[in-house]
């Protein structure tokens, strides 16, 4: 018989202690926005169920077309994950689709039609090709076909390629590591996390609808642990502040959440800003910008 591991506890076991990035420090894809923000794509699914830890019962391989359980929600949507690249790092984003129980083709298909234009905008690009399929999930490995010409452009190139994918397949509960054919090997989560930014922000994503207060969450390995985060108008004025100190920092990953409260702001386009105090002389460094569009503040 299966054991399923609660949500709850699994990320009390990620977000625990101060060790070095290790997988799973993200946790599960986020379900959409947070309670005080909406997206502006529409209504959005439930969380997806963090991956087993080593030595839970896994589903036995698949034939045909592999699928991934995650739950829908009541309107028969599913909110996934997506790892774009910008400046040679991982950055997340989501997509609220129609439901599917082909949840890892459904990924794959996503993330090689890239970022939409207001993702572009702010420096997002996808470098997995389509045709990408996943062919086989045993032992909580997914086993990918890539197409021909997948590792080109180089190691470095062929290997944020690779993280992409790894990083939205195993935040599915079957899939722990992905090994990409004809090869064996597998990795996981681990084996990329070099390529996360300083700072990581899972919410909200670019083009939420946002109400006060807002709440951001996300990662960071920051100076002392501290995350800062403003909100900024559409004229570029500051309507909001906050901060908080992420669970690790100074050299390990930790998790971070907090609510940020603005000003009484005119309905329309908007910044959140997340970013590290610099030690040196106090500017704003490893700055993340998300665009929102803001409702009347309160």
């Amino acid at each position: 018989m299966r054991r399923l591991i609660p949500p709850l506890a699994a990320l009390l076991l990620i977000t625990a202690g101060c060790a070095p990035p290790r997988t799973g420090t993200l946790g599960p894809a986020p379900a959409g926005p947070s309670p005080t923000s909406s997206a502006a794509a529409g209504p959005t699914g439930t969380p997806a169920p963090t991956p087993p830890a080593p030595g839970t019962p896994t589903t036995p391989a698949t034939t045909g077309t592999p699928t991934t359980a995650a739950p829908t929600g009541p309107d028969g949507t599913l909110t996934v994950q997506l790892w774009f690249a910008r400046s040679g790092k991982l950055v997340p984003t989501r997509r609220t689709l129609p439901a599917t129980v082909a949840t890892s083709r459904l990924a794959l298909t996503e993330l090689a039609a890239g970022p939409s234009p207001a993702e572009s905008a702010t420096g997002l690009t996808t470098l997995v090709p389509a045709g990408t399929q996943v062919t086989r999930i045993a032992g909580g490995v997914a086993t990918l076909a890539p197409p021909a010409g997948f590792d080109a452009g180089g190691a470095t190139t062929a290997r944020l390629r690779r993280a992409q994918v790894v990083w939205t397949l195993t935040q599915f509960p079957t899939v722990r590591r992905v090994a990409f054919a004809p090869t064996d090997t597998a990795t996981g989560r681990d084996d990329y996390a070099d390529l996360l930014p300083p700072i990581v922000v899972t919410a909200p994503a670019v083009g939420d609808r946002v109400t006060s207060p807002i709440t951001v969450t996300g990662t960071a390995d920051v100076y002392e642990a501290t995350v800062s985060v403003r909100v900024l108008d559409a004229a570029g004025q500051e309507i909001g502040t906050a901060f908080t100190t992420a669970s690790c920092g100074s050299g390990c990953r930790g998790a971070y959440r907090l609510s940020v409260r603005y000003r009484p702001a005119a309905p329309g386009p908007g910044t959140i800003e997340v970013y590290e105090v610099s030690a040196r002389d106090g500017s704003r460094i490893n700055v993340v910008r998300i665009p929102v569009q803001l409702a009347a503040g309160r």
